[in-house]
């Protein structure tokens, strides 16, 4: 969630800034999609890792339940 609010400040900032000059505006969209892809891709990462992370502990805790209970 902190990730999120950096990631759309910064496209829209980029938006912003390709409202300008017409001529680069097909660029300046290419690199705002490509900013976004990476904020994209940056985010699923850090899902995935805490989803990871969870798995792990959740693991750790039912071997320490099923080690009690011996």
């Amino acid at each position: 969630m902190k990730l999120i609010s950096p990631i759309v400040m910064l496209a829209l900032l980029a938006m912003i800034a390709a409202c300008g000059d017409k001529k680069d505006s097909a660029a300046r969209d290419q690199e705002v999609q490509k900013v976004l892809q990476e904020g994209m891709q940056k985010e699923k990462a850090m899902m995935e890792g805490m989803q990871k992370g969870a798995e792990n502990i959740e693991k750790k805790l039912t071997d320490q339940k099923d080690a009690s209970k011996k």
